[in-house]
């Protein structure tokens, strides 16, 4: 299969799961807008071994098509710390961090920009599909400032580590600091005991979750310098120049 009728087949299948039917918009990226957006809003159920794989093959070469980084082609900018703007779905790494919200499965917005829905995109369905059964053996909302692993599926890295930061309502709070720091410590130890040697950081809770860029910053760079294992390689990435320029202040 090309990638043409991947895409096809895939929208096909999740507007039939609708109950849905019309004709395939013309150009390729408003087909990826599609098959984005249906992706986004399916929730978490099981599907046919068929559509995983096309899903499968269809993903991967999406990603080789936006490039994959490796840590390989970073630079430290001190012992066994990383600053990289980018993709974080397309890092090659042991581990990257998913801002997530204390449901767990993802973001359900067609097509919204946040860590979120890129990583459940670019992941695949099975993503959420495991999201959703660790949610149901714990049984209530992910607290904030803990942290879950899941298997990273489609994506370049091997797992996912998913960590629910504070949202900060008006003037920032020492809890609020103590938790965002609690997440990053969390990532941190869980990644540590499933033998993860390099780890990707998100700027947690700096989004939607309004937690103010230059604090979360410092939080970050000053927990994971205080509880990062010797073995372990740690990336901020960051996708705006602004981020990139607090966190370039802080580190080296």
């Amino acid at each position: 299969m090309t990638q043409q009728e991947r895409r096809s087949f895939l929208i096909g299948r999740l507007l039939a799961e609708r109950d849905q039917a019309g004709a395939l918009p013309a150009s390729a990226g408003e087909q990826r807008r599609l098959l984005r957006g249906l992706m986004n809003v399916r929730p978490p159920a099981p599907i046919g071994e068929d559509f995983l794989a096309v899903q499968d093959a269809y993903l991967r070469e999406e990603t080789a098509r936006k490039g994959v980084t490796r840590l390989a082609d970073l630079t430290p900018m001190e012992p066994g710390l990383y600053l990289w703007q980018g993709d974080i779905t397309a890092l090659a790494v042991d581990a990257i961090v998913n801002a997530a919200n204390s449901g767990m499965t993802g973001c359900y917005v067609p097509g919204h920009n946040c860590i979120d829905n890129c990583i459940h995109t670019f992941a695949g369905v099975q993503l959420r599909l495991e999201c959703a059964r660790l949610m149901a053996e714990q049984g209530c909302p992910e607290p904030t400032g803990t942290a879950k692993i899941t298997p990273a599926y489609d994506l370049p890295c091997r797992y996912v580590l998913h960590t629910v930061g504070p949202i900060v309502e008006g003037e920032v709070t020492a809890q609020d600091e103590q938790l965002l720091a609690g997440c990053y410590r969390s990532c941190l130890a869980l990644a540590a005991e499933n033998g993860v040697h390099s780890l990707a950081f998100c700027c947690i809770s700096t989004g939607v979750f309004r937690f103010p860029k230059d604090r979360a910053a410092r939080i970050a760079v000053e927990t994971v310098r205080r509880h990062r294992p010797p073995d372990m390689e740690v990336i901020f990435n960051v996708h705006s120049g602004e981020n990139y320029e607090l966190y370039r202040q802080l580190l080296g």
